[in-house]
């Protein structure tokens, strides 16, 4: 098996931790964490293909008045996030940590919180997970 610890990321994973690097830190909330995630990995790599297939969009498709009030996780949560996508990647004995990775690392930090940010845009976690490496999710019938 891999060490988790020496394991790179691909070129989208790259992308998006850095594009959440820039934006966790205005986070105001965890959930406002969990929306940065989202806007960070919704275009990239395997699981932006799955997103974007699947219709998910930027936008949520309901109005949602809740209350923001779980204190954000902070910027650890970067570190946290890729060495649980790195232990991911290692499990599935992958050279390089992917978007699927991470996407499974954020579901596992996050929990519901994002989900429910999955939710207010018409998909779950586990929607996602079993699109992952189906070349035509959007016909697939899920």
């Amino acid at each position: 098996m891999t060490d988790a610890h020496h394991i790179p990321l691909s070129q989208d994973a790259a992308l998006v931790v850095a594009l959440a690097g820039t934006a966790i830190p205005f986070a105001h909330s965890a959930e406002d964490e969990a929306e940065r995630w989202l806007r960070a990995i919704r275009l990239q790599g395997e699981v932006g293909r799955v997103m974007q297939a699947l219709g998910v969009g930027e936008s949520s498709l309901t109005d949602s008045d809740e209350s923001h009030d779980t204190p954000p996780l902070g910027e650890a949560v970067l570190d946290r996030v890729t060495q649980f996508a790195a232990t991911y990647t290692a499990q599935r004995e992958g050279d390089t940590v992917g978007t699927q990775d991470l996407l499974r690392a954020v579901l596992e930090i996050y929990g519901d919180l994002f989900e429910h940010v999955l939710y207010i845009r018409g998909t779950s976690g586990a929607e996602l997970l079993e699109h992952l490496g189906d070349p035509h999710p959007a016909r697939s019938g899920g």
